[in-house]
């Protein structure tokens, strides 16, 4: 199977781009000082979890602001995506910047611009039905209820545009050092398609086959992803990749990012009930919140 062009010139590390010492859009977002475009918000306010009262319970609960868990809001805005992902090349966001050589140097040496990445892709992650069991392995699971990860997987399914974002999800992962953050998510949708019974669609098996299993540098974890896949996709002696053999294959082969899991009280199962327990009661407070943020 060909690999395409813009696969060939990632995996190449783009030879033909020149750096441009002057362009610091990217760096300068995810270091929290810049608003992207067009949607004039900064990375914190899009990963931000506002500190609400709730009337009913009379006490203080975090709400997801505005992004984390806003579906609609994921699908059909098409700016953000370019920003929170950066990558070497031009997307469909021309007031975004293409990432340059020197930002990923810069970007790469600052931790807070590291989690941010990570807290990106993982708001991300729930928009497909995923979460993001351990930072250190790459290993994912299914969203937890309230989440319904049944309806993300078949939304993922009829979306055809978001094959696109997870090829530029995957190639930022790589600048950054987080491959291994990829590896996971490619295992677990094999999993998925061979042993869950879920993702498995013409659509994103071209996608997969193609695009997100050579968005690798890393040749030996291009390798061992590709095998597994070769073998899901022959059924050879009723070949089956079982979510242990996932498992296993993550954490025999974690070198891991050198950065702790953050324990956010939104990433477990009590934190979501809760939220989504209360939502009703705190509707009135989080509209009185939006109307005094920025604008769109």
């Amino acid at each position: 199977m060909s690999i395409p062009r813009d696969i060939r010139e990632f995996l190449e590390n783009y030879p033909d781009n020149v750096d441009d010492p002057e362009a610091s859009a990217n760096f300068e977002f995810y270091s929290n000082v810049r608003r992207c475009r067009p949607d004039n918000r900064l990375i914190d306010e899009i990963h931000q979890q506002s500190s609400v009262v709730s009337r009913r319970m009379l006490c203080v609960l975090l709400i997801p602001y505005r992004w984390t868990g806003d579906y609609d809001k994921l699908e059909y805005k098409h700016g953000y995506i370019q920003w929170l992902f950066p990558i070497q090349e031009y997307g469909m966001n021309y007031e975004s910047q293409p990432l340059q050589r020197h930002e990923i140097r810069a970007m790469k040496a600052d931790p807070a611009v590291v989690d941010r990445i990570i807290t990106s892709y993982k708001m991300m992650l729930d928009f497909y039905g995923m979460r993001l069991i351990s930072v250190d392995s790459g290993l994912l699971d299914r969203s937890l209820p309230p989440r319904n990860f049944a309806c993300r997987y078949n939304h993922l399914a009829r979306s055809s545009h978001n094959n696109l974002r997870i090829s530029r999800i995957l190639k930022c992962l790589s600048e950054f050092d987080l491959e291994h953050l990829s590896m996971g998510f490619l295992l677990h949708v094999l999993w998925e398609q061979s042993d869950g019974h879920g993702l498995d669609t013409p659509g994103i098996r071209s996608s997969m086959d193609r695009w997100w299993t050579n968005c690798l540098r890393d040749d030996e974890k291009r390798r061992r992803v590709g095998e597994f896949i070769q073998k899901v996709r022959s059924g050879e002696n009723g070949y089956v990749f079982t979510r242990s053999m996932y498992r296993e294959e993550l954490e025999s082969g974690a070198t891991g990012s050198g950065i702790a899991p953050s324990t956010n009280v939104m990433d477990t199962e009590w934190g979501q009930q809760a939220c989504h327990i209360e939502r009703s009661a705190v509707t009135e407070v989080e509209e009185k919140s939006d109307a005094t943020g920025p604008g769109p």
